[in-house]
């Protein structure tokens, strides 16, 4: 249902925030029935601009014009957006785990009359809006028990119901495996046939080619390009890219000269049980080993143990009846405890950094000293001159950008909330440090930088397991590549020789004996 008929213009939008403008003079046009990409770096101003749109920064807030089917807009809240038919459904799901699928869909937009919610009409609508999503669910189903693919549905779901006109998705499939990533853009591609307008922000680039109509890009608050995605010279990841960090990156990953020096750490039979379904190995034996000054990749499908094999090493915060050894330098080391763990000489960046690496409440300066804040204590007095010296130290050399170390970090960008993640771990002095999902949900001009920090950390004669679901990302920044399966190694194989035909070879194997 593509035409050529305007259905949003945003014209000359100025956002400020404490004196510093976020949107500088921004233009935005979307046609009716299209789904229109919105590109940039983390920090760019993508989703301010979207929180304009969708009344979260209400009429006032911000100089310039929103027209949406023809009307001016002044939107103050959502419910203004929303009564308009603009829906958005942002990055972090705002569903309640403790209410069910059909209580979520409708919440605020309950069915009923005279105040009273008509259950059996609000079951029956809502299985109708998940069968349209392709959620064959219960309606009466928790969220809390649905997976965050079948999640993301639900909020489909929850936009469907308010009778959507412009759907709005910011980083629809950040979270999400490939399966559920390419069924969410089928899904897609089905509203897109029914007349629904999209707005995708996203920083894959693979999958804006795949899906969006036209493509526009934001650099540093201001519009700086615009691609009709189905010209007939085609666009390249290479040119939105130019455009999205002001240079070009003829080469994602940065040039590395590796120096492996001896063997620092060995995971020997480690095993994992879940921790309701304790009969259930999640992990199966793994035998991992890791040398000073190299980049070890851990890669593996969705639900392989990847994550659950680090955090059990790394403290035992997960799983039950853990079982095998940890060897540092070949001696046994104790990391039964995030305690101990550290005092061995581990460091775990987690893969949610916002609910597992960071304090979101606090500033840099915390989070940054929190996992070793002895370090800054003298009689049980933080001094704070020498914590500021640290810290700010850290912020230089990682390149964090905010305006100093006391900004609250849920103020700063994706990419720079995961420097100080990464700087908060630096800061303990690990040999071994463990990433998981280091880059996920990083525009590329972020991700050089975070490739750039752990080559320099390797170079130090550190050890790093890193976990990624991109292999690309695996076979250009790593030394050697272990593939795990239904939490068992399966493969292991050097960086330069393996391929991504290779490895999913190996990650979609069963029960095979490791290799060593």
């Amino acid at each position: 249902m593509l035409t050529n008929e305007v259905v949003l213009r945003m014209t000359h939008i100025v956002k400020e925030f404490s004196g510093v403008r976020a949107l500088d003079d921004v233009t935005l046009e979307v046609s009716c029935g299209e789904v229109h990409a919105i590109c940039g770096e983390n920090g760019a101003g993508k989703s301010t601009l979207m929180n304009v749109l969708s009344g979260v920064y209400g009429h006032g807030s911000y100089e310039g014009n929103v027209e949406f089917l023809g009307e001016e807009c002044r939107f103050r809240s959502i419910r203004d957006s929303e009564a308009a038919g603009i829906v958005i459904i942002h990055q972090e799901l705002a569903l309640s785990p403790f209410l069910s699928v059909a209580e979520n869909i409708f919440l605020g937009n309950e069915r009923g009359n005279a105040g009273i919610v008509d259950w059996r009409q609000t079951r029956k609508q809502a299985r109708v809006l998940l069968e349209k999503v392709g959620l064959y669910v219960d309606p009466n189903t928790k969220v809390s028990d649905l997976g965050v693919g079948q999640q993301q549905l639900v909020e489909i779901a929850k936009a469907l119901s308010k009778d959507v006109k412009l759907l709005i998705l910011d980083e629809p499939t950040a979270a999400l495996n490939d399966d559920d990533s390419q069924h969410l853009l089928e899904l897609m591609r089905q509203l897109r046939l029914e007349g629904v307008t999209m707005i995708m922000i996203s920083h894959k680039l693979g999958e804006i080619a795949e899906i969006a109509d036209s493509t526009s890009v934001i650099r540093d608050g201001r519009t700086v390009g615009y691609f009709d995605m189905h010209r007939p010279e085609g666009v390249t990841e290479d040119q939105i890219i130019a455009l999205m960090v002001g240079r070009s990156l003829s080469n994602r990953f940065p040039d590395h000269e590796t120096h492996i020096g001896t063997e620092i750490l060995e995971i020997r039979d480690w095993v994992v049980h879940h921790p309701i379904d304790t009969t259930r190995k999640v992990v199966d034996g793994a035998n991992i080993v890791l040398r000073r000054g190299e980049i070890v990749g851990l890669a593996g499908l969705m639900g392989a143990g990847r994550t659950e094999l680090a955090m059990s090493v790394f403290g035992r915060k997960y799983g039950t009846e853990v079982s095998g050894e940890v060897y540092k330098d070949g001696e046994l080391v104790d990391t039964s405890s995030v305690a101990a763990a550290i005092r061995a000489g581990l460091a775990y960046v987690p893969e949610d950094r916002k609910s597992a690496g960071l304090n979101l409440i606090q500033d840099i300066r915390i989070n940054t000293t929190s996992a070793a804040l002895d370090k800054v204590v003298n009689r049980h007095v933080i001094q704070s001159r020498k914590e500021s010296k640290i810290v700010e130290g850290f912020r230089k050399q990682l390149r964090i950008k905010a305006s100093s170390i006391d900004e609250p970090v849920s103020s700063l960008s994706g990419g720079n909330q995961q420097k100080v993640v990464l700087a908060k771990w630096i800061y303990t002095e690990p040999e071994i440090l463990i990433l998981d999902e280091p880059t996920r949900g990083i525009d590329v001009g972020a991700k050089y930088e975070i490739y750039q920090i752990v080559q320099q950390l390797a170079d130090q004669g550190r050890a790093i397991l890193m976990i990624s679901s991109e292999l690309p990302e695996i076979l250009g920044i790593c030394d050697r590549i272990y593939t795990m399966s239904q939490g068992r190694i399966t493969g292991e194989k050097k960086g330069s020789e393996a391929t991504q035909e290779v490895l999913m070879k190996l990650m979609t194997k069963e029960r095979v004996r490791e290799t060593r």
